[in-house]
């Protein structure tokens, strides 16, 4: 077996002399999670010849593990699954079918609906014409879906049969209204998306410079104004910073990964397309439940996912009763991400299903920037972690000058969103000598390791002392009849802002005001004490899982 190993990879080794760079990360990424064991002659061949060719298109990887493994399912949808064969012959037709509607390169088609195979498809064939793809909210309404269509230019729609009453409500082109298709049988005013895969087999091939025209365009989430469209695009130096991610964790090609976050949010396709790099099975979760969840994980013997840190508490409120109740061994990685993980909920997740807790921090704009592993986790309680390789992060004061304190983040990296779509001057706000902010604040410990304190635009200043609500967050959390917290700072006539806490107790726990003012003030300075503390069942949050504190301001 050894010495079938070694051959292996000499030949692997020796048809990348000479190849560039980025053929060297991919294989490099390929021995170190295992993928360079599973290839053949017919997935190196693949290999070689998309990384050769320069093409940094992400629908390009089905076509290597077509070739490779193509029996291996690649998506699992309900009752549905198809083989990366299956699927990567389904791109192709739908790319086919939607070319021979006047659909192409350059043009922009948006994603509004819930988690499946076809939204998956469908962003992919637009990834091989060229073209981009525009994930928004299902649950957007009429005239929210008027702006995104109109601020992104769509041509085209996919949606789900129960929302085409708010697409027949919204202002649209007469364009794109003719091109609204739906999964299902059609319905008024929408097409079936299964008319679109076109009868022909054969690979679809892209007009010439369609590579640099490929991107995906994802809405902020949009927690305060208008949400902006943040455009990713497919530079020469995406793959390999993929690569470098996912030799920074313990990703396996044989993992099974667990979509739970809606397909919208940046985490979801973004750990979906990682999985799918290693040639991964993903199974897609329609909406997060946590009881559904455990399920599925024992279902399919789910070994990865990404979540958001509520989810991660709803699992935790089911009880140690329910919670034997699961098989849920299988698991060994689970990345949270998308909101600040408390100290306290990281700590009792890894001690009830293990050390298999990763904090990363990224957005939208900026990609994956730094990894907290579970040995982090526990020494330093709320860490973010440490930059993952090719981020280069700054701290910068008011001034645009580095500070040792708690700064604004910029980051440098190779996943750069390309810019703001129609919105010159956001981007130009966000830039800072080629380094890009969302307006995060953070502070480096002598270890290494970056904490978040808050957005800069929920920094309160009280009395002239700045408090950074994530700090006051923290301590709060750490009190154990505490389930949630969230502190934001509003108006004082006397001191100009004071700070408000809104706390969500665990059950059957009825601590009272006087007693987490009490706590605070033994642990945090007389500035950062809450003046009030609100009581409530739960904290509103949008669907990717971040507090509105718009919303708390205005309670």
């Amino acid at each position: 077996m050894r010495e079938t190993l070694q051959k292996k990879w000499t030949e692997i080794r020796d048809s990348a002399k000479g190849a560039p760079e980025r053929t060297r990360a991919s294989l490099n990424m390929a021995r170190t999670t295992g993928l360079m064991w599973e290839l053949n002659r017919r997935g190196l061949v693949a290999l070689v010849r998309v990384q050769i060719s320069g093409s940094q298109n992400p629908s390009q990887i089905y076509r290597i593990h077509a070739a490779n493994t193509p029996d291996k399912p690649a998506i699992i949808g309900g009752a549905r699954s198809f083989t990366f064969a299956e699927l990567d012959r389904r791109v192709d037709r739908l790319a086919h079918g939607l070319r021979a509607r006047g659909f192409g390169r350059g043009q922009s088609v948006i994603l509004m609906l819930h988690n499946s195979i076809e939204l998956v498809e469908m962003s992919l064939a637009a990834a091989r014409m060229g073209a981009r793809a525009v994930a928004i909210s299902w649950r957007s309404t009429s005239a929210e879906l008027s702006y995104l269509a109109n601020h992104s230019g769509a041509s085209a729609l996919l949606t789900d049969p129960e929302l085409v009453p708010v697409v027949r409500g919204a202002e649209i082109s007469d364009a794109l209204r003719r091109n609204v298709f739906v999964r299902g049988p059609g319905v008024d005013g929408a097409v079936a998306v299964d008319s679109l895969y076109d009868a022909r087999t054969t690979p679809f091939v892209a007009e010439a410079g369609s590579e640099d025209d490929a991107a995906v365009v994802i809405y902020t989430s949009c927690t305060t104004g208008r949400p902006k469209g943040a455009v990713r695009k497919f530079p020469k130096d995406t793959l390999p910073a993929a690569f470098r991610f996912i030799g920074s964790t313990p990703m396996r090609c044989d993992d099974v990964h667990l979509v739970t976050c809606p397909l919208y949010h940046s985490t979801a396709f973004g750990f979906l397309t990682l999985s799918h790099i290693l040639g991964c099975t993903v199974v897609l979760m329609d909406e997060f439940k946590p009881r559904t969840f455990l399920e599925l994980v024992a279902r399919h013997r789910v070994t990865s996912t990404a979540v958001v840190p509520t989810m991660l508490h709803r699992v935790l409120a089911l009880g140690d009763d329910e919670l034997r109740g699961f098989d849920a061994r299988s698991l060994r990685l689970v990345f949270a991400g998308g909101a600040p993980l408390p100290g306290p909920l990281a700590i009792e997740f890894m001690d009830r299903f293990g050390d298999i807790l990763f904090n990363f921090y990224g957005a939208t704009e900026t990609g994956l920037v730094t990894l907290a592993t579970p040995d982090d986790l526990r020494a330093a309680p709320g860490t973010i972690g440490r930059p993952l390789p090719g981020n280069d992060i700054r701290l910068l004061d008011d001034e645009g000058r580095p500070t040792t304190g708690t700064g604004e983040l910029f980051v440098k990296n190779n996943f750069l969103v390309a810019g703001y779509h129609n919105d010159e001057g956001a981007t130009r706000d966000s830039m800072r000598d080629g380094y890009f902010s969302v307006g995060d604040l953070a502070r480096r410990d002598h270890g290494g390791r970056y904490f978040i304190d808050g957005r800069k635009r929920d920094m309160i200043i009280s009395g002239g002392t700045n408090v950074y609500p994530a700090e006051v967050e923290g301590v709060l959390e750490a009190h154990p009849e505490l389930a949630e917290v969230a502190v934001v700072g509003v108006p004082d006539p006397e001191w100009g802002e004071r700070v408000r806490a809104f706390v969500v107790r665990r059950p059957p726990s009825q601590i009272d005001e006087g007693t987490l003012k009490l706590w605070t003030k033994e642990r945090l300075a007389g500035p950062k004490v809450p003046r009030d503390f609100v009581f409530l069942d739960a904290l509103p949050r949008n669907p990717t899982g971040k507090v509105l504190k718009r919303d708390l301001r205005l309670a």
